[in-house]
């Protein structure tokens, strides 16, 4: 029986390609150069700061500028956290079913716990999740499993009966390594160029209400 469902925050549960969008495009006007489409920038989303100072700037971590650009675009990703973020359709539901089934949920992200904590706490759910594990929680982050193994003790649950939900090849890969179940959200942000046929999850969902029937078919067929 699944008694435990984790979600990855950033493009699993809460849409929050919009603010990380303006914010990456506000750092490049500061910058003096042009924004780029809300649709270049989205995939790299649930890839974390880094990769979307890759994206915008063109260079990597060992350049002199990099570490200062990410710091500033994370300044002002904070002062717009909840602008334009909300739930996935359908999410709130899913939450709801899932606690009326006296299903534990909770948040597993690289997200760090200074921007996690308020994000959860302005969309409504701090206090509703039975634990909020964030890129600085443990001392590995995903893909490593140690997040979803700390996840599963504070919640006192088995990983076998848990359920992790991602949209990156690591959230699976993490998943899988801690014995969880998964499934890839498909409506998260996913690249064109990416196979998550091949990440070898239990499942795939195409909306977060997919979550239930396949909690629904889990139980009827174990």
């Amino acid at each position: 029986m699944i008694k435990a469902v984790f979600f990855d925050l950033d493009g699993t549960l809460a849409d929050t390609a919009p603010d990380l969008a303006a914010a990456l495009n506000q750092l490049l006007a500061e910058q003096g150069r042009s924004a780029l489409p809300y649709e270049v920038i989205r995939p790299a989303v649930s890839l974390g700061g880094n990769a979307m100072i890759r994206l915008a700037f063109g260079i990597d971590e060992v350049t002199p500028e990099f570490n200062s650009f990410r710091q500033r675009f994370l300044e002002i990703y904070q002062s717009r956290l909840l602008d334009d973020t909300h739930l996935f359709p359908g999410m709130s539901q899913v939450l709801e079913i899932l606690e009326s089934k006296g299903i534990i949920w909770g948040v597993i992200t690289n997200k760090p716990s200074w921007l996690t904590n308020p994000l959860m706490q302005k969309l409504g759910l701090y206090g509703r999740a039975k634990c909020i594990i964030s890129g600085d929680t443990t001392e590995n982050r995903k893909p490593h499993p140690a997040p979803m193994l700390y996840a599963c003790e504070i919640s006192e649950t088995e990983p076998c009966s848990s359920l992790y939900i991602g949209d990156a090849r690591r959230d699976i890969d993490a998943g899988r390594a801690a014995g969880m179940h998964t499934l890839i959200a498909e409506y998260g942000y996913i690249g064109k160029d990416e196979e998550p046929s091949q990440w070898r999850a239990d499942g795939m969902i195409s909306d977060p209400l997919g979550i239930i029937d396949w909690i629904n078919n889990f139980h009827t067929d174990q």
